[in-house]
């Protein structure tokens, strides 16, 4: 059975999807893996460290894809001037970030090819599969690159100095959004040493912010502020009024405010307005991790920075590409543990269709595959 990994064609994605550690586990389940030539370079992997662990490398997209059975990506197949990928998916699997509400088109286009499409983004959130989250491992690279991109831009030192000269204040952090990168960005923002507070609808993430030393502030009331599967939801009018009131009187005292607030299926909710900006400190930074979805704040632009009145507002594009050797890894381990869910005596044959893993990450089911 053949498994390629080719190179990601996107601007700015430096990550690959498959790495040399995790080759040798998937010769014993049964797979013959083939490597796009230079795919992991970007992200500090040689063709030599993936045919120490047995893989064959490929010069040519043709021989690449030819009679492939799985394909692994991190971002989805698309069309560039240079290249289509969709030429090359015939009869087979892919497993990828689709993210098919947000690009339709291209999704439209994969359903006319002959292929199963697996998003990954869609991994339900269950005990069994948090080895398997690739959405958590990316997002906790995030959470803590936000922070050092907020300090690099930060004209002032993150911790309390005691000096002859006189006292150097802590910084002051505000993380909006209590999930996986939130938490790692409280947690990196502590060991900076500042001082940190988080905002959060779900009040079942208070327990997790303070464990890490820093101060839950959140809307009184009944409701819980999440869905079933445990993702923030939207909340009434009336939550939204009063959050809007807190949050306007928490920034006017913060230094560095990292917003990662996201609606699973719709677009990030606005939770910073242009007037709450005007209130913050000059010299401020605000680091929204939810610039791809439209962004928390109202002048976010994605990918850029953007000056407003002496403060910033950056938008980053694609951070876990930032620490594409680690992003890489655990994407790789992922996916490892996701094929070995279906395999039979530490073989795989096919997908265990069965299972709701395999159920509900399949969008795309346009090839019998045996």
């Amino acid at each position: 059975m053949k498994l390629v990994v080719p190179t990601e064609v996107f601007s700015g994605e430096n990550r690959v999807s498959i790495t040399p550690d995790c080759v040798t586990s998937l010769i014993k389940m049964g797979f013959k893996v083939f490597i796009q030539e230079n795919a992991g370079l970007q992200a500090s992997y040689t063709n030599e460290d993936y045919q120490k662990h047995g893989a064959k490398i490929s010069s040519k997209l043709s021989d690449l894809y030819n009679k492939a059975d799985l394909v692994i990506k991190i971002q989805r197949p698309t069309k560039l001037k240079k290249i289509n990928e969709h030429n090359f998916l015939k009869n087979c699997n892919i497993l990828t970030l689709l993210y098919e509400q947000k690009f339709k088109k291209e999704f439209d286009l994969l359903k006319k090819l002959k292929i199963n499409v697996f998003a990954l983004e869609k991994m339900p959130r269950i005990s069994r599969a948090q080895s398997m989250d690739v959405l958590s491992s990316q997002s906790n690279l995030s959470g803590y690159k936000a922070v050092i991109d907020a300090a690099s831009q930060f004209n002032k030192a993150f911790p309390l100095m005691m000096t002859s000269a006189g006292t150097v204040a802590p910084a002051k952090v505000l993380v909006i959004g209590a999930g996986v990168a939130g938490l790692q960005a409280i947690a990196t923002a502590k060991r900076l040493g500042a001082v940190v507070s988080s905002f959060d609808v779900r009040t079942s993430t208070k327990e997790q912010v303070e464990s890490l030393g820093a101060k839950f502030i959140q809307v009184e009331g009944e409701d819980s502020g999440e869905t079933a599967a445990g993702y923030a939801k939207e909340m009434s009018k009336t939550y939204k009024k009063q959050q809007n009131q807190l949050l306007a009187e928490s920034i006017k005292k913060m230094d560095i405010v990292i917003t990662t607030a996201l609606i699973p299926g719709k677009p990030a909710p606005k939770l910073i307005s242009k007037k709450m900006l005007e209130s913050m400190k000059v010299g401020s930074i605000i680091v929204d991790l939810a610039s791809e979805f439209g962004g928390n704040c109202e002048l976010t632009k994605h990918g850029e920075i953007v000056n407003f009145k002496s403060k910033k507002i950056i938008g980053p594009q694609n951070l876990a590409s930032t620490v594409a050797q680690d992003s890489s890894r655990l994407f790789s381990k992922n996916v490892i543990n996701f094929l070995m869910n279906s395999c039979d005596s530490g073989k795989f044959k096919s997908f265990n269709w069965d299972d709701e893993l395999v159920k509900d990450t399949c969008v795309i089911k346009n090839y019998v595959f045996e």
